[in-house]
Formats: C-alpha cells, structure tokens, sequence
C-alpha cells in the first residue's frame, strides 16, 4: 500500500525484506511491485500539484503558486456568467377611482388589509332575466320591540302592511295596555302569500307575550283575522327568605338567596328601627318576605319587599310597608309607623335676621321675631321643609302671601312674604315640593323669606329643629293593615327551619329559603 505525503508516495502496511533472489518482499512474503523510473515531462508532470495545501509552508513559492491557481479557477466562471437584461414592456395606465375599487372588491385579499372579498360582478349580456320567478308561500320572522317603539311600527317593519298593522295594533291594545308591553318582547310572525310582488304579504300568524300572565295570538280565519287569548297561570304566593344574621346580615341573606334589591330595602328598613351594625348579634334571625310570581313556563318575576322581620329573642321587630293618606311607609305590627328626618332648607339663600327679639324695620319698635328671615332672590323658588299637609294659602296680614303647613304631632311651619302661591288648602305636600316664589309682600323691606316653625301653637327657633313624625294606623285602615300582615305571615318557608346556631361568633349560619 502506498501513502501520499510531502517526500512522494512511500510504501505502507508491513515492513519490506529482501527476497532470495535480491528484490524486495512484504512482510507477508509476497514480492513488491517494481515502478518504473519516470525521466523528462512525464517526471514534471508527475511532479506537479495542483491541489496545494494552503494552510502549509505559507508565504512560500509552492503556496503562492497554490493561492493563483485557486484565484483562476473562481475567475473563470464569473468571467462566463451569463448577463440578465429587464425585458422591455409598456406600463399599464392608473386606474381610476371607481375602477380600483372595484377591482379591490372582487379581488382576495386579506381582512386584515380591509379587503372585502365576495362582491357579486354586474351581469354581463350573456345573463338573461328571468319572466317570473317563484316566492315562498309564507314567510316566518322574528321582530323585537325596542325602547320606546310602537307596536304597528313594529308589524310595518316586518314587512305587513300598514292599514294592517293598525288593525292589528287595535286588536292587541283591547287585551292589553301597549305601552305596558315590556321592551325586549319576542313577536314571532307568519306572512303568507301574495297575489301580486307589488303587494306587501298579507299576515297569518302573529303570537307574543304581552303580560307575564298572557299570551295574545292573532290567527287568519276564514280570510279575516282573530284575536287569540292565551293565558298563563300564575303562582303569587311571596317568597319567605329566614336565616341566621351571623357575621354579616347582608352576605347571610344573600346567601340564604334573597335578591340584592330585596336584602337592601330590609337593611333600610330594619335600620329605622336599630343600628344594624351595633344592635344586630350573629344570633339574631332575619325574616324577609318579597313578592315572587311564578309562571307555568317557568320563568319567575321577584318584586319588591312586603315584609321585614328580626328576631332577638325578647325583642321581635316586624314591619311592613304601607300606603296610608298618601305617603307610603314602614309600620309596626302594632300599626305605627316612624319616619325620622331633619327639617331642610325651604330656600337656596343667607340668612339676613334671626329668631329672638329685635326692633322691626318698619314698624320701628322692640318685638319678638318668630322666625329666620332668608334672603334670596325674587322669584327663587320655596320648598316644603319637611311632609306635611296645607292648613292655609292666601293672604295673611303683615305675612303677605303666606303658606302654613300641619306636619302632624303638633308641628307645623308658616312661610311668608312669597310673591306667588302654589300650594292649595288641604293639599298634601312631600319634602322639596315647591309651594310658592319668594317675593316681598305685606310688611317687607325687600325679597326675602319668613319661615317659623311651630310646636303646639308656640314658635320655636327653625334654626335648632330637628324632629321626628309619627303616624299611627286607626280604624279601617289598621283592620286592613293587620289582615294583610296575618296574610303574610302566614306564609311558610320550604323545607325544614335552620338549625339553632351556637352562642360563639363564628361564620354565618345556614339559611332557610322557602
């Protein structure tokens, strides 16, 4: 075997011996081949490399002949390289406006780039109109009635005519009220056939809710159409939510599954009667009735709250609303019912003399003033400081124009010197109702006005008031009012009561919702 290596070939393998007869052997005993000796051009050539290692004997002649012969063999291709010229061709017009969008819609394109892909192209001449093309024999649709729609408005968006919608409208409005129709209601409908394209369908069927209580239908027959009642039945009965207080009266009735609106309006209730925060324990039990209609379909309607209750052991707090004389409240189970409130402002105004004695500006002597004059502007409109009833409106002397109203338990409050009167005798009126203008009647030096306060006939100073009303329930109005809390008590919660929760403070209880 023979290597290649800087001195020439050389011999490999096992070592070489002499043979008997003088030429050379392997170790193996097998005789080597002789080369013939090369002379002249064949030794020049066999000499030649043309592979040169240029990582060896760099800087050398040897390598720098190497280093050329690699530098020719890269020129070469390049010097052959083919050249590419552009083709020369002649550049489209722009398009126009209408032109490139149209293009752009019937060309695919990415969404992201705000293509709009799927346009349908004009017909060509090729595409021949039909004569007459088949319709559906009746068409099914959905219609929703928005905030603040019309129900005939409705029909005619749908595609029914309008003299027809009309009909429709009136037909519905003698079953029940339009404008109770809640808005979000569902109408399905049913356009049949037409005699002509021209003609709008005529109207089928026509079904939808119109009450929780009623489904109203309306049906062609016999060419004319009817109206049909469905009604719904209904479960009134009121939902009676009781459960342990625990650590936290809100969350423990929420729990027990009382409507948000419902647990508030309990904890206003209750809190006009205690401190929720410091007088309710963990052991205390709530009672919460509220209104709950059930309909057979089996949605359900939760109303307002009818009943609050807490139980503290020796202490029992029941209370339920009701409307008496006008103004509706929280009573007692006994019938007396307690609203606290601090008297209000009657006038937006600087308060210019006050209570107690003093010389009066134009009759010129010392007497006592029986109230806070306010001075504002002529015209500024006068509120009722708190409930009350109108005892008297008119003239009254040295007052001028002069209101004075009863808020029961001996209170009462004038107001004097208006330059118009609102308010009428007997008339009941809320807190921040107007009853008149400011003005500068009677004995006055300019608009202002004269508000006193009185307890039993007697003038107190306004400026120090701060009371509370009570009413109480009598007569047909209390035999009323316990009969409806007997209705309401009488109503059970679902399932078995709440266990007795232990004396320690721990998490809130479980609840009884019926």
């Amino acid at each position: 075997m023979y290597q290649r290596d800087e001195a020439g070939f050389g011999q490999g393998g096992g070592a070489v011996a002499l043979a008997l007869d003088g030429g050379p052997r392997s170790s193996l005993g097998i005789a080597a081949p002789v080369l013939p000796e090369l002379t002249g051009w064949r030794a020049a050539i066999h000499d030649l490399d043309l592979v040169v290692d240029l990582g060896a004997r760099i800087g050398s002649l040897h390598w720098f002949r190497g280093l050329a012969t690699c530098l020719a063999l890269c020129a070469a291709p390049i010097a052959f390289f083919p050249k590419f010229a552009a083709l020369p061709a002649p550049s489209l017009a722009p398009m126009a406006e209408p032109q490139w969008q149209e293009a752009r819609a019937i060309a695919i394109a990415p969404l992201g780039l705000g293509a709009d892909t799927g346009r349908r192209m004009a017909p060509t001449d090729a595409a021949q109109p039909l004569a007459d093309t088949p319709e559906r024999p009746s068409i099914d649709l959905v219609a929703t009635i928005g905030q603040g729609d019309g129900f005939a408005r409705v029909l005619e968006r749908a595609g029914v005519a309008k003299a027809e919608a009309q009909a429709v409208a009136k037909m519905v409005s003698g079953a029940a009220s339009l404008a109770d129709i809640k808005a979000g209601t569902r109408i399905d409908l049913t356009l049949g056939r037409r005699a002509r394209k021209s003609d709008p369908r005529p109207l089928d069927h026509l079904l939808f809710r119109a009450r929780f209580d009623l489904k109203l239908g309306v049906e062609r027959v016999n060419g004319a159409l009817a109206l049909k009642r469905i009604p719904i039945a209904v479960d009134d009965t009121p939902l009676r939510i009781q459960g342990f207080a625990g650590s936290s009266l809100y969350r423990a009735a929420r729990a027990a599954g009382a409507p948000a609106k419902a647990v508030e309006a309990y904890i206003r209730a209750i809190g006009s009667r205690m401190s929720v925060g410091r007088d309710v324990r963990s052991t205390d039990r709530f009672d919460i009735i509220v209104e709950h209609r059930r309909a057979e379909t089996g949605e359900v309607e939760v109303g307002k709250l009818l009943f609050a209750g807490l139980d503290q052991g020796k202490r029992q707090t029941r209370l339920m609303q009701w409307t008496a004389a006008g103004s509706t409240q929280w009573y007692e189970a006994s019938g007396i019912g307690e609203r606290k409130g601090l008297m209000r402002m009657p006038v937006v105004g600087r308060m210019t003399s006050s209570f107690g004695m003093r010389r009066h500006p134009l009759l010129g002597y010392g007497r006592l003033h029986k109230g806070m004059d306010i001075g504002a502007a002529y015209g500024s409109p006068i509120l009722a400081a708190i409930d009350g009833t109108v005892a008297f409106a008119g003239w009254h002397g040295g007052h001028g124009n002069y209101v004075k109203l009863n808020h029961g338990s001996g209170m009462a409050t004038g107001y004097a010197h208006m330059s118009r009167i609102v308010a009428r005798p007997g008339q009941r009126v809320a807190q921040g109702q107007v009853i008149g203008y400011v003005g500068s009647t009677g004995l006055s030096t300019g608009p202002h006005l004269h508000y006193e306060v009185y307890k039993n006939n007697v003038a107190v100073n306004p400026a120090t008031m701060s009371f509370t009303t009570t009413s109480q329930l009598a007569g047909g109005d209390l035999a009323r009012f316990k009969a409806q809390l007997g209705r309401l008590l009488a109503v059970r919660p679902a399932g078995a009561a709440a266990p007795e929760p232990q004396k320690s403070a721990e998490a809130r209880k479980p609840a009884t919702r019926g």
